[in-house]
């Protein structure tokens, strides 16, 4: 990050030029020279320095012997280990000012520091008796909202392709998902360019000057995009992967909606991206590992809390919001649930007062759950009146008690070390409670499905839950008729996706999951009907047309079984050819099937299983409710292998859904 921070400033210094000031970065020494010439004869009104460069000893020297006005530091915030984009070369910048032997006036700058942060750049660089001026964090026009990471493809292309050519940026962590992304909106017929430190600098600009050109539609890019870029027209940034912070959440959402006109923030979720994130963080220093941990903490919160999210981004720097609702943001335009909260709260700041308000939201969480550690048994901490009035609880759930207890600012973190005191509001409701309620937390767990946009928002629902109820039914009645159970017409997953992108076509149909072209066309005509006409009586606006291409459409070892399979191998010497265990042979044969290839495994089978056994394992499929395999596993008893009913299951899907 800090590489790509360094390389990417070259963009900033292009564009002062292009304004007529004359700017210092990597240059060759010749061109460094030019540069000191010029300074010496008092041509350079501006000088640009990198902090890297700043420390060296002959620029030491060379900033000895001009005139300087004025030292000013931009984005301070990389001076604080507790903030994102630390780099200790700004540490070093106030040593070096006091260098040069003059008394200069220092302007440090940065638009996304909290209360912490801020400190830090004040005592770092000596100037904390200064005038502090400080600007609203909130952004009104900004639409906040975060979705769970499911159907990743589909959710963007539909999404971006809503937006009618609006410009956009997509962030994305790793280089190599930037171009996969960009490939992937090309292939799908939207304008748009990579941006990385992966790239050569010619192509990094040239990528750049198309987006702000408006050449292109979307620029999707790492964190290193939009430094000193200030492009009003940006409607939309997308997060495809969770940011590191809220520092670099706020800052790269800033970039949309400086026109002031409405804009969207789009953060995709997935728990597994936080813990790579985490697994990252195990090489760092302690040091570096705290600061990093408590960042990540805090983005995690701000993902799952249930409560408003401009009010808990606005908090985190600082500032009160004093709505409960900003009616724009996702959390409250779908009004989370709500629980009573007086006695946990009061358990809370009970627990906080015994303790005499020394520590911390972790250490606290630990005493309301019994969790033995070190500060536990040396603090004997297990002896107080409230210690275990918690532990029926998860930690998860304490935690976002306290948070939301900080957000009514009954607490608050000392900005130094982070433990937390009761406020004068909370001492007043410590001595007369009243009624208050929480927020539940959010859960991305077992979702796959996804909301849509705020234009079609559904309260609460991932997907249209009337037509799914209308699609169940038609299910239900096509499965009658054929005296077939329901899930092997079309399973509820797919009717859920149904639910989602509408499917007014055939060919839309066989789009969606578990469903190919042939089973849209043998069964489709119904489905579309119905959709069509719920479409048209509700005033929906569709994107069904959305068919997703990609560069691969099934891996090598996917494509090698199907060959196999075909040429009815057994399954055995299949698994040995591609290294890989039975189970793994039958997980990757069950997601080629629900995906839509059909496989004809009756030839194993009929090695394996005596004809009584498969009867009695396909009459089981026909008259069960679901296809679920646990329960199919606790109906069969000890009779069959899982890896018997799982083929079988394969089997008697493909052969009822002939028809």
């Amino acid at each position: 990050d800090i590489l790509q921070n360094i390389i990417d400033s070259t963009l900033i210094l292009l564009e002062a030029k292009k304004l007529g000031i004359v700017a210092n970065d990597n240059m060759v020494k010749k061109e460094i020279l030019k540069i000191k010439e010029a300074a010496f004869a008092g041509k350079i009104k501006l000088l640009y320095i990198s902090p890297e460069f700043f420390i060296k000893i002959d620029t030491v020297a060379f900033l000895q012997q001009i005139e300087i006005a004025l030292v000013a530091i931009d984005e301070a915030h990389c001076i604080s280990e507790w903030g994102h984009n630390f780099r200790p070369e700004y540490r070093k910048i106030r040593q070096n000012i006091d260098q040069l032997n003059k008394r200069l006036p220092v302007i440090a700058l940065t638009a996304t520091a909290t209360p912490k942060v801020q400190r830090d750049i004040l005592q770092n660089l000596s100037i904390e008796d200064t005038a502090i001026f400080k600007s609203s964090f909130n952004r009104p026009n900004l639409y906040y909202e975060v979705r769970p990471k499911t159907q990743i493809e589909k959710q963007l292309i539909e999404f971006i392709k809503r937006q009618q050519r609006k410009l956009g940026i997509v962030y994305c962590q790793s280089r190599k998902k930037v171009n996969e992304i960009a490939t992937l909106l090309n292939l799908n017929g939207i304008q748009a360019i990579p941006y990385h430190a992966g790239l050569d600098t010619k192509v990094r600009i040239q990528n750049q000057d198309a987006f702000l050109n408006e050449q292109v539609q979307i620029i999707v890019a790492t964190i290193a995009f939009g430094m000193g870029i200030n492009k009003p027209n940006i409607s939309f940034v997308i997060h495809h992967d969770i940011p590191k912070s809220l520092e670099n959440y706020y800052q790269e959402t800033g970039r949309a909606g400086r026109d002031g006109l409405p804009a969207t923030c789009l953060l995709f979720y997935n728990k597994n991206d936080l813990l790579k994130l985490n697994r990252f963080n195990q090489y760092k220093t302690t040091a570096e590992n705290e600061a990093y941990g408590i960042l990540l903490q805090e983005i995690a919160a701000y993902v799952t809390l249930g409560v408003c999210r401009r009010k808990q981004l606005l908090h985190y720097f600082g500032e009160t919001y004093s709505k409960d609702n900003c009616d724009h943001c996702d959390n409250c335009k779908t009004q989370s649930k709500k629980y009573a909260g007086k006695k946990l709260i009061t358990t809370v700041l009970r627990i906080i007062q015994q303790t005499k308000e020394r520590f911390d939201i972790n250490h606290i969480v630990d005493l309301l759950n019994e969790i033995e550690n070190e500060d536990l048994k040396n603090d004997s901490h297990s002896q107080l009146a409230m210690f275990d009035k918690g532990k029926e609880t998860t930690s998860y759930f304490w935690e976002s008690v306290i948070r939301q207890a900080v957000l009514l600012e009954f607490l608050e973190k000392n900005t130094e070390c982070s433990t937390l005191k009761i406020t004068h509001t909370g001492k007043e409701f410590f001595q007369k409670p009243f009624d208050i309620m929480l927020y539940q937390d959010l859960s991305y767990e077992n979702i796959d499905t996804h909301k849509k946009d705020s234009a079609n928002t559904l309260v609460g629902k991932s997907y249209d839950e009337a037509l799914f109820k209308m699609l169940k039914i038609l299910t239900k009645d096509f499965a009658k008729k054929k005296n077939i159970p329901p899930y092997a017409v079309f399973q509820d997953t797919s009717l859920e996706e149904m639910a989602i992108v509408y499917p007014t076509s055939i060919q839309a149909l066989s789009q969606i999951y578990g469903i190919n072209f042939q089973k849209a066309t043998k069964l489709g005509d119904p489905f579309i009907e119905l959709i069509n006409k719920y479409v048209e009586d509700n005033n929906i606006i569709t994107v069904s047309h959305l068919i997703i291409k990609s560069q691969v459409s099934r891996s090598k070892k996917k494509i090698a079984i199907i060959q196999q399979v075909d040429k009815q191998r057994d399954l055995e010497d299949i698994a040995n050819s591609q290294e890989i265990t039975m189970q793994e042979l039958i997980r990757s044969i069950e997601q080629i099937f629900d995906s839509g290839t059909k496989l004809n495994l009756a030839y194993y089978i009929n090695r394996i299983l005596t004809k009584d056994k498969q009867n009695e394992i396909y009459d089981y499929f026909m008259n069960a409710e679901t296809d679920n395999i646990e329960q199919a596993c606790k109906v069969l008893d000890d009779d069959f292998y899982e890896e018997d009913i799982r083929l079988m299951r394969i089997r008697f899907l493909s052969e009822v859904g002939s028809y």
